[in-house]
Order: C-alpha cells, then sequence, then structure tokens
C-alpha cells in the first residue's frame, strides 16, 4: 500500500501539484498544527501549515511516505487548481446530489456541463479539475455555488487520486485533460471588488464614517502584526468588534470580509482558517446586537 500511495503522491508532483502526507485511511492532514509546533525542523523560523509545507519535490515525498501509509493531500492553491467538489447527501437524507445541482445550475446559465479531468470519491462523489484564472486568486466555497456543490482553491485541498478510505478509493475518471474553467462559472466564483460589493449590498459605499474607516484599519492591523500563537484570537476579536459596526449598519459585512481576510493571511494564517474564523465571529456579533441594520 504505501508504495501505491507513494506512486500516486509523486504523479501529482511530476504534474507540478504540490502534496503533502494525510493521515493513513484519513482526510486529515498528517502535520502538526500550529499549537502543537515544535518550532525545529521546516518551522525553525515559524509555524509552516500544510499549504506551505505541501511540495513537488520527489526526495522529499519519498522521505514522507516512506514512514507509513500517507494518503496524498493536493494543495489546490499552489497547484494552480480549482477543484469543483461534487459531493452527495448525507445517508439517510433526500434530495439531489451535487452532480444534479451544478446540471441545473448550467441549465439556468444556458452553458453546458463542464467536461474536464474526473476523480470519483469513495461516497460516489466526484472531483472536477480545472486550471485557476491567473488573473484572481479564488478560494475555498461551501455551498455558494449550488447545495453540495463546493469549490477548492487557495487555502484548500483535495484528497488526490490514489488514496484510499475504509470506504473505498480515490479513483482517476475519463477525461484526464484538464480543460479551462469556463467563463460563466469563473465569473460566478470571482468576487466583486468589495466597494461594488457594499454598494449593491447597502446603497452606499460601506465604508461609512471617518470613525469607522480608522476602526477598520486599526483591526485589520492589530490581525496583521499579532504573534505566532495569538493571531486566530485577534482575528476573532477584530471581526466581533467589527460585526458590532456591520450591526448597527455602518460598516457592510462584505468589506469587513475583505479586509480582515487580508490582514490574516497577511499575518501567516491559512484561508481556510481565516474565512471560518471571521464567518463564525461576524455570526456571533450580529446574532447578539439584531437590533441594527445587518449590512449583508
Amino acid at each position: 500500500m504505501t508504495a501505491s500511495l507513494l506512486a500516486a503522491a509523486l504523479a501529482c508532483a511530476e504534474r507540478g501539484w504540490p502534496v503533502f502526507p494525510l493521515r493513513p485511511g484519513s482526510k486529515r492532514p498528517a502535520l502538526h498544527g500550529e499549537t502543537r509546533c515544535p518550532r525545529s525542523g521546516p518551522c525553525a523560523s515559524g509555524h509552516l501549515g500544510w499549504e506551505q509545507r505541501a511540495t513537488t519535490d520527489p526526495d522529499r515525498i519519498r522521505r514522507a511516505w516512506a514512514s507509513g501509509d500517507y494518503n496524498v493531500g493536493l494543495a489546490t492553491g499552489p497547484a494552480n487548481l480549482l477543484v469543483v467538489d461534487l459531493d452527495v447527501p448525507k445517508p439517510g437524507a433526500e434530495g439531489p446530489d451535487g452532480a444534479a445541482h451544478l446540471r441545473a445550475l448550467t441549465e439556468r446559465h444556458g452553458q453546458p456541463m463542464p467536461s474536464t479531468r474526473t476523480v470519483r470519491t469513495p461516497s460516489g462523489g466526484a472531483h472536477l479539475y480545472f486550471p485557476a484564472p491567473l488573473a484572481a486568486r479564488l478560494h475555498n466555497t461551501a455551498g455558494t455555488l449550488a447545495p453540495l456543490v463546493d469549490t477548492r482553491a487557495w487555502g484548500g485541498y483535495v484528497v488526490a487520486p490514489g488514496s484510499i478510505l475504509p470506504t473505498g478509493r480515490y479513483e482517476s475518471v475519463a477525461p484526464f485533460a484538464l480543460r479551462p474553467l469556463p467563463p460563466w462559472l469563473r465569473g460566478l466564483l470571482t468576487p466583486p471588488h468589495p466597494c461594488v460589493q457594499a454598494r449593491a449590498a447597502t446603497g452606499r459605499q460601506g465604508y461609512g464614517s471617518a470613525y469607522t474607516r480608522a476602526a477598520l484599519d486599526g483591526e485589520a492591523t492589530n490581525v496583521r502584526t499579532a504573534r505566532e500563537g495569538t493571531r486566530n484570537a485577534a482575528l476573532l476579536r477584530a471581526a466581533r468588534a467589527l460585526g458590532r459596526l456591520v450591526a448597527a449598519g455602518d460598516l457592510a459585512r462584505p468589506v469587513v470580509e475583505t479586509a480582515l481576510q487580508e490582514a490574516g493571511e497577511a499575518s501567516g494564517l491559512p484561508a481556510a482558517e481565516c474565512v471560518a474564523t471571521i464567518r463564525s465571529a461576524l455570526n456571533w456579533s450580529l446574532a447578539h446586537n439584531p437590533t441594527g441594520r445587518h449590512a449583508a
């Protein structure tokens, strides 16, 4: 099994797709997190997450997979990939799967179903691989396009073909070639400029008064300059504080999300962790300040 998993990792690396080990029989990274970082080896100058440690170096890959039957994580951002993840309903749940929702989405846009390299997942879902657009740094989405349709880009990863779960194997299916991301799909995934988003949501610039602009800049600076080990907590505090201004209608939520996402990533936090923390903190603020004019 180790030999086949090593071959799967090397096959990705040969295509220029950085990989990192996942726990045997699992989809979870086998690398340590920031709270357990020994600050030695690759992390001697500061903690490096799985996205930073993913590699295409064959020697590093052979050394990593020599010690166990690790599944293969493919870091989609550094690989310049956009992967559409089509899931299936949870056991016992009824309704269409992600593939059906994507077909309905293509029909609404009058476009053909995207055809590209496809990986079948053990659950019966599928991963559709596309080259990421060079003009936009796309991040992960979860249900934004349609139910059970997620995407993985910067801050995300997929389990590479050849990896094995207790329920089965990830397998490549035809066609094997990467096809360009359809323009209509790229348009849905590329967020508008924050100012445009804010005007659409609130009918005004979205940055509020001089006071609120100063608050936004100050909180973003606090996050950007936070020390290792305190970065996520600083991001949480900033999002909750600015969330009160969002609840009052003084700031547009997209403006806050964009500013804090950039600050969090600049501080060294993984993009996916920033997204989750910001969303949770803003939702908390809106729930605890329900009387204001929510800028969605």
